[in-house]
């Protein structure tokens, strides 16, 4: 995988040469990158069964389909980000949901939750007036955002933080800014722990499950 740079974000586990990806033959394989905690370290807000679901099964799937999509393409020998900034249709779509689950499950961390601090901090009360209000705002936006998506939060190109609503496989990789944070709105991030209650596992995101270490590394 490429450095981070505009339009990249760190990684922690699959930064670097790309070790998410295995020789087989000549082609090189995506293999599902690990959780950066146990399955059982997110609870009670994320529980063991969500994330055995979500990490194991649907990450895993995306995983196995871009495999599978790739072979005697372009693509099958590139790095995931380039993968995902060059490709289009099923390709995309799968590749992109590889990226933007292993950025996700970075996102947060066990007794997350607080504020940023530092100079994303900073960014944040620029643009947005205080935390506050940013969590106000991110919460409407991830709450309004129709259907399966996600919610970013981003670093625009002039320094400057933004909300952005995507939808499908949306990410930021594909344009000009660089991801800081995201929330998975699809139904299945969230259905086995607060059912269709949207608002309350958003709340729980920003509450307790938020890593803003993470955030602030790709802000730097």
């Amino acid at each position: 995988m490429t450095p981070p740079g505009q339009g990249a974000s760190v990684l922690p586990t699959i930064v670097g040469s790309d070790p998410s990806l295995t020789s087989k033959g000549t082609q090189m394989e995506h293999t599902l990158p690990p959780l950066p905690y146990a399955h059982d370290a997110l609870a009670p807000h994320m529980s063991k069964e969500t994330l055995e679901y979500h990490h194991d099964k649907h990450h895993n799937a995306y995983v196995t389909n871009l495999n599978n999509l790739q072979k005697g393409t372009e693509f099958e020998n590139l790095p995931l980000e380039e993968i995902v900034k060059k490709s289009s249709g099923g390709i995309y779509n799968n590749a992109a949901q590889v990226w933007n689950h292993t950025f996700f499950w970075n996102c947060m961390k066990p007794n997350g939750g607080g504020e940023p601090k530092g100079a994303l901090a900073a960014a944040i009360e620029a643009k947005f007036g205080s935390y506050a209000a940013f969590k106000e705002a991110f919460t409407k936006s991830a709450v309004g955002n129709f259907g399966s998506g996600w919610t970013w939060l981003v670093k625009k190109a002039d320094g400057s933080v933004d909300i952005v609503n995507m939808g499908a496989a949306g990410t930021p990789l594909t344009t000009a800014d660089k991801a800081l944070l995201t929330v998975d709105v699809w139904e299945h991030a969230y259905y086995i722990d607060y059912r269709n209650l949207r608002p309350k596992f958003v709340e729980t995101f920003l509450n307790s499950l938020v890593n803003w270490d993470f955030a602030e590394k790709n802000f730097a």
